[in-house]
């Protein structure tokens, strides 16, 4: 097995993700409100590109009022009209259970519409970082993760969250026999996970976004962003949907 990490969006469009497993990370928020959506019971999570296209997709599916909600945000703030912004926190059982949410953000909707063209592609964030491990492991191939990062450049908590995913990944594997060959980008990922995974709470100082959003009263959802694998939840795609994946069990040895 390979693994790669590609720590901005400027490397998505030469990845070649044909025939690869894909992961994509947005850990502050995107992908950590996708993964809560999906352990609320929501029916699937339709990533696109703006507003504009979320409103068009709304109009064309014909689905009762109610069934399909708009959700997201634009530069951190909820946007004008929706029924839902970026926070994990409000995406409860009571709220998207057995809905469709249409949702755009400003970095993690476009890297999780980049990864459409792999394999097999999971949505990951540090909630769910050993579940998604043990997805890539399951299915074998040689994997990439995408980091959303920020406005087209790095982002530090995507990164540690990737590489605490390789360190779980390539642990698991040489468990199994399996030799895992690491890209310079991915050691450079796993480096940075080892040094903040004991002490994520670093991370409310280190990263520029946390304290954007900590500035911006936003400091439960910087908490919920910061847990580490708390649920065993693996969002998927599916036909250009992402929807909740098997629960991987910790006694599945995967």
């Amino acid at each position: 097995m390979r693994l790669h990490v590609a720590l901005s969006p400027a490397e998505f469009a030469g990845l070649g993700l044909s025939g690869r497993t894909a992961v994509v990370v947005d850990v502050m928020r995107a992908t950590t409100t996708v993964v809560a959506a999906c352990a609320a019971g929501c029916r699937r999570v339709i990533p696109v590109a703006d507003a504009a296209a979320a409103r068009a997709h709304l109009r064309a599916s014909g689905l009762p009022p109610g069934e399909t909600l708009l959700a997201g945000e634009r530069g951190g703030d909820p946007i004008a009209g929706f029924d839902l912004g970026n926070s994990p926190l409000e995406y409860t059982p009571e709220r998207v259970r057995g809905r469709t949410l249409l949702l755009t953000t400003t970095n993690g909707t476009a890297a999780m519409l980049a990864a459409r063209g792999a394999a097999a592609t999971a949505v990951a964030a540090l909630t769910n970082v050993d579940a998604v491990a043990r997805w890539v492991r399951a299915h074998g191939r040689d994997a990439t993760v995408l980091c959303a990062g920020a406005q087209g450049g790095f982002s530090l908590e995507d990164a540690v969250c990737a590489g605490i995913l390789v360190e779980r990944i390539v642990a698991g594997a040489r468990r199994d026999g399996r030799s895992v060959e690491v890209s310079d980008a991915a050691v450079a990922a796993r480096r940075l996970g080892a040094h903040y995974a004991g002490r994520l709470g670093l991370l409310l100082e280190d990263s520029t976004w946390a304290r954007t959003l900590a500035r911006a009263g936003r400091a439960a959802d910087l908490a919920a962003c910061l847990a580490l694998s708390t649920v065993d939840e693996v969002p998927v795609f599916d036909d250009g949907a992402i929807v909740p994946g098997r629960v991987t069990s910790r006694a599945d040895g995967l």
